[in-house]
């Protein structure tokens, strides 16, 4: 067999079937409709297969161009899945995403769906080209020719692209979304950049946060109770469905029995996990957030303040903001009525969090206060229906796959809806606990999602998409803060005067001072116009 024929079929294979999330949003702009825009679209299309036939040039040797032809093949195929289906697109912070994601997260996302996207667009011409042995060359003979592959490919590639440059330039300067939709240069190109990273700017060694950081004498007055705190990191929860901000559905029945605060106009970091939680637990804010150069964090700060601090994760991890404090993972969940082979409800931290804490942290570590991080795995998608137990589920029916285009979107708000109805008791059952403790000690829980969700809006599903693309529902969080009597008395803050401020905008960069604030952690770092729970503290 041909290997330049081959490189020409497989080139043009990536440009079409690999590229139909390209095509389908191309389809649908307004300026590209009529035959002046499918000329546009084939002249793309040339483009793109004129740069697939150039990468492949550069591996067309022996031993080599089959493997990498199996992995961007296999790789065209996951990127058109992901994107037709969720509506992602592949930039740098999706394939962050991607590197950290763990299998029990992997796992949610296989179905019929992936595997038949994978056989079509890769397996099929893998069954065809595999058995099929190629002509070789001597290597001074093969080396002309893939310089041939490659200057053809390019400049059929600019050729193409010049023919319609205006309308090239114009349309891919309104719509970023496109360059990330170019698939497979589009995982190649976010890879090369985190790959990249590193070299451009290398991290120096930890940077330390908060000095001087000391506990006030307000909260943490020697002849009173030490304070408890619950920090909530909630996962993938958007505030539009919450009832407590206004939803019409009851997803917060027992939060509202509490009479939490709710702060309706939160706004996330970032719109996963790996930018937001790292930037939400930084002082520096979402400006100026460098992500780069390692440097304390929120954590950190109050251990060093004389709080003894303790992380429970139910997540994939806690993107290294609870590095250097104790903390508890997945794999130590140990529970037949909560865990499965599928991990384990949210509701196994709070039911251990007597157990954890006499573990890990010592009695006399605990004599100024005790702050412990609940990692939820909340409302992690696709597989909405595995976020809530039977119990929970109060909307029906509920979407239960992980392919959410399969189901009605009525169905898969449904699903997403129960994991709120969930979180809504996790989060009761924690107050549950933290009022238990006594009604003279002051006992508080925070609870903060780290984005957003959207769920079928405009096609697009799940999270991740860049920021500046990204719609409301993937940014806007929930906020909530529980006071108990005698945590608002011994810290001073009134409840009331906090009802005030609950549509106040604020947003992650709120949430570093805001909790140190809540605490009495006074350093100064800590920015009073950032806390905003210290207008209403006296």
């Amino acid at each position: 067999m041909g290997r330049v024929w081959l490189i020409v079929v497989m080139s043009l294979w990536i440009a079409t079937l690999g590229n139909l999330a390209l095509w389908r949003e191309l389809g649908n702009l307004p300026e590209l409709q009529g035959p002046k825009g499918l000329s546009f679209k084939i002249a793309f299309g040339v483009g793109i297969a004129g740069v697939a036939a150039a990468l492949l040039a550069l591996f067309n040797w022996r031993h080599v161009f089959k493997p990498v032809l199996t992995i961007l093949l296999v790789a065209t195929a996951l990127g058109v899945y992901f994107m037709l289906t969720y509506g992602v697109v592949l930039d740098p912070g999706m394939m962050t995403n991607v590197l950290q994601t763990d299998w029990r997260e992997t796992r949610d996302l296989l179905n019929l769906r992936l595997l038949m996207a994978v056989g079509a667009i890769a397996v099929v011409p893998l069954l065809w080209i595999i058995p099929h042995a190629l002509r070789t060359h001597p290597w001074k003979s093969q080396l002309w020719r893939n310089l041939l592959i490659l200057i053809a490919g390019l400049g059929l590639a600019v050729a193409a692209l010049m023919t319609h440059y205006q309308e090239f330039a114009s349309v891919m300067r309104n719509h970023t979304k496109l360059r990330y939709l170019i698939n497979p240069m589009n995982s190649l190109f976010s890879l090369g950049v985190l790959a990249a990273k590193p070299l451009k700017s290398p991290p120096g060694p930890l940077q330390a946060v908060g000095t001087d950081a000391t506990l006030g004498d307000k909260l943490h007055a020697s002849q009173s109770p030490p304070p408890l705190v619950l920090v909530v990191l909630g996962e993938t929860a958007r505030a539009a469905n919450f009832s407590l901000n206004g939803y019409a559905r009851p997803t917060n029945p027992q939060l509202a029995a509490e009479g939490v605060l709710s702060f309706r106009q939160a706004w996330s970091c970032g719109t996963s996990t790996a930018t937001s939680v790292p930037c939400m637990f930084s002082a520096d804010g979402q400006s100026e957030f460098n992500d780069s150069q390692p440097q304390e964090g929120l954590v950190d700060v109050l251990r060093r303040a004389g709080l003894d601090v303790l992380w429970l994760d139910n997540q994939s991890g806690c993107k290294g903001v609870c590095d250097r404090v104790p903390n508890v993972a997945p794999p130590d969940w140990k529970d037949p009525a909560l865990c499965d082979g599928d991990g384990c409800f949210d509701e196994i931290m709070v039911k251990q969090l007597d157990q954890q804490i006499a573990r890990k942290l010592p009695d006399n570590a605990r004599a100024k206060g005790t702050v412990v991080f609940l990692h939820m795995m909340g409302s992690h998608g696709p597989a909405y229906y595995k976020r809530s137990p039977p119990a929970f589920k109060r909307f029906q029916p509920e979407c239960a796959s992980n392919a959410l285009p399969e189901c009605q979107r009525e169905q898969v708000v449904n699903a997403y809806d129960n994991s709120l109805v969930y979180t809504d008791h996790v989060l009761a059952s924690a107050i549950a606990w933290l009022k238990a403790k006594g009604r003279d000690r002051p006992t508080a829980l925070v609870y903060v999602s780290d984005h957003g969700e959207s769920l079928g809006e405009n096609n697009v599903y799940l999270h991740g998409l860049p920021y500046r693309l990204a719609p409301d529902e993937q940014k806007r969080v929930p906020w909530i803060t529980w006071l108990s009597p005698a945590f608002e008395r011994q810290r001073g803050l009134n409840a009331k005067c906090l009802r005030r401020y609950v549509d106040m905008p604020i947003s992650h960069d709120h949430f570093f001072h805001s909790v140190l604030g809540l605490l009495d952690v006074n350093t100064a770092t800590r920015k009073s116009t950032l806390d905003i729970y210290g207008s209403c503290a006296s």
